[in-house]
């Protein structure tokens, strides 16, 4: 289901049960490559000028970027990064999350702007039974695009693996 169109606390919903039901057994170095090469794909194909990072446990294992990005793009991706490793969910659902409190994020938690950035892109990578061990992200697209490419890429990645 996309997200356009939808209010903050549907946004907040949908992406929750995303999280819940994006769960990997396994995320070896391999997958990651795998995730980040079929983003690159897609891109390409798409023509998407899109930046891509594929990290786990503080590792970068994929990172590449597409004719269009611009190097704002790799510091989004950082700033993107940050919010799922503080806050364990996706970087779009804490943004929605924020405007749905009527607070930002960085009122509410007192995170610079400069270093955090709850908006779409970056989606948290959990293994069953560990929990969140990295994040996906993309960035150079409007964020809700940028949020709904790495699901389609993780939807499509845990179906081949069931």
């Amino acid at each position: 289901m996309s997200l356009q169109g939808l209010n903050d606390q549907q946004m907040v919903d949908l992406i929750g049960a995303q999280e819940t039901d994006l769960v990997f057994d396994s995320f070896s170095i391999e997958l990651a490559h795998a995730t980040g090469m079929t983003l690159l794909e897609r891109g390409k194909q798409q023509s998407l000028p899109i930046a891509i990072d594929v990290t786990r446990s503080g590792q970068c294992l994929f990172h590449a970027a597409l004719a269009g990005a611009t190097p704002d793009n790799a510091q989004w991706i950082q700033r993107k990064m940050r919010v799922v490793q503080r806050f364990g969910h996706s970087s779009l659902y804490m943004g929605a999350l924020c405007r749905v409190k009527g607070v930002s994020l960085e009122e509410k938690y007192l995170l610079p702007d400069n270093e955090f950035a709850p908006h779409g892109g970056a989606f948290p990578v959990t293994l069953k039974g560990s929990g969140i061990i990295g994040s996906v992200t993309v960035s150079g697209l409007p964020q809700i695009d940028d949020h709904e490419l790495v699901v389609s890429v993780l939807e499509q990645h845990l179906s081949t693996r069931m």
